[in-house]
């Protein structure tokens, strides 16, 4: 199992400001150590308060490459696009923003799509920040038939298309998402959840590691670099 260190806030403000600074901090020790940075951003509305933070930071963002854990599969100016959410903040910034979706029908097609595109990138991660839904998912690697393999697939494979079983309420739509190894993979990992439930469901999957039935535990067994998580209660 991997170091884990929690960092517990009961201020937002508090609780946005750290991942911020230290996602900052992140990006700045890439770019000195390798002149580049390539970074992995959680999607949906939670993470927008700390976009907006970094933002506001000096980062030298012309050289860091931002992509999605994941990707839900709708066109651009969908509002359940996670890609939109994060360019519309750091492209005028200078960032590039490298989207996962593309036009393709099936979505083990858009897995392979992006896995395809996911390749020209200097691999590995230097930030993989992560969120945790209710069920215990990550990124898109949720219960259901394609869990196996975006959890234990070819070790190559950066991206893979997925089908959740049952659908999330609200945005029943397939996704693209990171493979566990691909984030096994990244230098840094962080973790930001809210709420004592999640907090709970995250201790307990952790305790029970790769026999868990919850996404988020069979990757706390897998990673090997020290993770950081941050919980807002």
């Amino acid at each position: 199992m991997t170091e884990i260190e929690w960092w517990e806030f009961e201020d937002k403000k508090e609780f946005v400001g750290a991942i911020a600074g230290d996602i900052s901090f992140i990006i700045e020790s890439a770019l000195d150590a390798r002149g580049q940075a390539l970074v992995a951003f959680p999607g949906g509305s939670t993470p927008i308060p700390v976009y907006e933070a970094l933002a506001a930071s000096n980062i030298r963002w012309k050289n860091v490459t931002i992509i999605p854990t994941d990707e839900r599969l709708v066109a651009v100016d969908n509002p359940l696009s996670n890609i939109a959410k994060i360019a519309k903040i750091f492209l005028p910034l200078g960032a590039r923003v490298l989207p996962l979706n593309s036009d393709a029908e099936d979505y083990h097609l858009a897995g392979n799509a992006a896995n395809a595109r996911l390749m020209d990138l200097h691999w590995p991660l230097d930030l993989c920040w992560l969120g945790m839904g209710e069920d215990g998912h990550f990124a898109s690697i949720f219960p259901g038939p394609d869990m196996e393999a975006a959890l234990n697939g070819d070790a190559a494979q950066r991206a893979i298309g997925v089908r959740p079983d049952p659908m999330p309420k609200g945005v029943e739509v397939d996704r693209v998402t990171l493979t566990a190894s691909a984030i096994c993979e990244a230098r840094t990992c962080l973790l930001s959840i809210s709420g004592a439930a999640k907090r709970s469901l995250l201790e307990e999957a952790i305790e029970a590691g790769s026999k868990s039935d919850r996404p988020i535990g069979q990757l706390f067994s897998k990673l090997k670099v020290p993770v950081d998580i941050y919980h807002l209660d």
